[in-house]
């Protein structure tokens, strides 16, 4: 089990620290499925670095090893009920003890969260995530505590708000709050039948939930939560318009362009200490954007491990995402066969998710033995493997609110081919030839294409494989990818902001 990133030690606040909880359903090393584990876990560090009160809650699921991670019993929260409709279940609250990342608390009840999963991926989802936010809530008046700003995450932590401005509206230490909540996908929206409002908890509140959806019988817990927060962010600034409008808002654009003076979009970084070529353990060989000869050794030994056919002037590609629909791998149906049969290209994935992403890429192994490899897993060692020893990486998102690979590629030499959407527009710089930029002429740190068609994707593809024969060109695309900076200073600081206008 890989333990918590170390951070540096905590840096004075230019003012007075700040008292933030976090409520997420994920937090890396602890418990991640996705970008939003990474995300929790590096602005709660950066912001405890610089001496902020920072508390993050999350479930303590059957799969998090208390032993390994050091998790002890919080002595001043154990036993606490909550009712719930006709149910009243217990919990006990686990904690990692301060740290430079701030305190880490883990709400523990077996019956909603003792299983290794983190969703349930059914209608038991919203009443288990409900009862995560009472307890979040009631952890925070047993502990004494009083944040000025809870940041939820997601439809997972949407309840907190509305139950802070209902049950617990009369409590001095919770009402005096500010309440934040970041949109890392708005496609999950948390939506369950009415019927189960007394399982929440909110029989008596049904005025905190859209009329229209009661009306059809349904409440969408993401939507109220939008409507009641304080603030609204995203994680970068086109997802932020692009979910105001009728093709990227899932239902949920009008809600939002109606709030879009209380929304902004501020691009994720990523955790430069973490990923880093130079000193990556994953790594056969470590390189700096001064000395990349162990990227070629990179290349090499992934090669090695994935059974691909090794030559040094073929380019391998890499794919390390879910295989879902959102990640637009429809579009690599049709050129994909046809360039690997007219090219020396390798491709090397991994990736779980959807049958038919599944098979498709099962299908191209079996036909192209020796040229493309497929992993139906997810390893973290490999992915920062597939990062380092790969020359393009593939990301064709149908829409992407921020993604986070495409900043881990380009700060390993590896160019990003995305389609322009979301965080992908905001962190790559499509590579162009103008006759104004250094070197010979051309500015970039990876490949673009606009419209989502297997023509665009195709038209990108060739276009990078076009700029792979001009090594020259090749190389100073990923010294200048390498040199960009993805750290959290400027994002963490867009993000304390907010904190600070909320907690004024």
């Amino acid at each position: 089990m890989r333990p918590v990133t170390k951070r540096p030690k905590p840096k004075p606040p230019k003012s007075e620290p700040l008292r933030l909880c976090f409520a997420t359903a994920e937090c890396a090393p602890f418990a991640k499925r996705g970008g939003l584990g990474d995300v929790a876990a590096a602005l709660t560090g950066w912001l405890a670095g610089r001496g902020h009160d920072v508390r993050t809650f999350l479930p303590l699921y059957g799969s998090i090893d208390r032993e390994a991670h050091g998790l002890t019993r919080h002595p001043e929260v154990q036993g606490v009920e909550i009712e719930q409709g006709p149910h009243r279940l217990a919990f006990d609250l686990w904690t990692t003890g301060s740290n430079h990342s701030g305190p880490y608390h883990f709400v523990d009840c077996p019956q909603l969260f003792g299983g290794p999963e983190v969703y349930a991926g059914d209608d038991s989802d919203p009443p288990r995530f409900g009862y995560f936010c009472r307890a979040v809530l009631e952890s925070c008046r047993a502990l004494g505590w009083s944040p000025q700003v809870f940041h939820s995450h997601d439809w997972h932590a949407a309840l907190l708000p509305l139950y802070a401005r209902s049950l617990h509206a009369g409590d001095p230490g919770l009402s005096a709050a500010r309440h934040l909540l970041t949109l890392h996908n708005v496609g999950f929206q948390g939506v369950t039948a009415a019927s189960r409002l007394p399982d929440l908890g909110l029989a008596d509140h049904a005025g905190l939930f859209d009329p229209a959806d009661l009306a059809e019988g349904k409440v969408n817990l993401l939507k109220a939560a939008i409507a009641t927060v304080d603030f609204i962010t995203t994680v970068s600034p086109t997802h932020a318009w692009e979910i105001q409008t009728a093709d990227g808002g899932v239902g949920l654009d009008g809600l939002l362009a109606q709030r879009r003076h209380r929304l902004a979009g501020i691009v994720n970084g990523i955790d430069v200490e973490e990923w880093d070529p130079a000193t990556d353990p994953h790594l056969a060989a470590h390189y700096t954007v001064d000395d990349l000869y162990g990227k070629l050794q990179c290349r090499r030994t992934l090669a090695e491990e994935l059974g691909l056919d090794y030559e040094p002037g073929a380019p391998t590609a890499g794919i390390v995402s879910r295989l879902t629909w959102q990640k637009g791998f429809d579009l690599l149906f049709e050129p994909l066969p046809e360039v690997l049969a007219g090219s020396d290209l390798r491709l090397a994935v991994l990736g779980t998710g959807e049958e038919k992403y599944e098979g498709f890429f099962a299908d191209l192994a079996h036909r192209f033995p020796g040229r493309v490899a497929f992993r139906r897993e997810f390893s973290e060692p490999l992915a920062h493997r597939i990062e380092a020893g790969c020359d393009l990486f593939l990301m064709p998102s149908r829409y992407e609110p921020c993604g986070l690979n495409q900043m881990y590629s380009q700060r390993y030499g590896t160019l990003p081919l995305v389609r322009r959407t979301g965080g992908l527009a905001d962190t790559v710089e499509p590579y162009t030839v103008d006759g104004d930029g250094e070197g010979g002429g051309e500015t970039g740190t990876g490949f673009m294409f606009e419209h989502f068609t297997p023509e665009g994707f195709r038209w990108a593809l060739d276009q990078a494989l076009a700029t792979w024969k001009q090594r020259a060109v090749w190389a100073r695309l990923m010294r200048r990818a390498m040199t960009r900076d993805f750290s959290w200073d400027k994002r963490g600081e867009e993000n304390l902001g907010v904190d600070r206008k909320l907690a004024e």
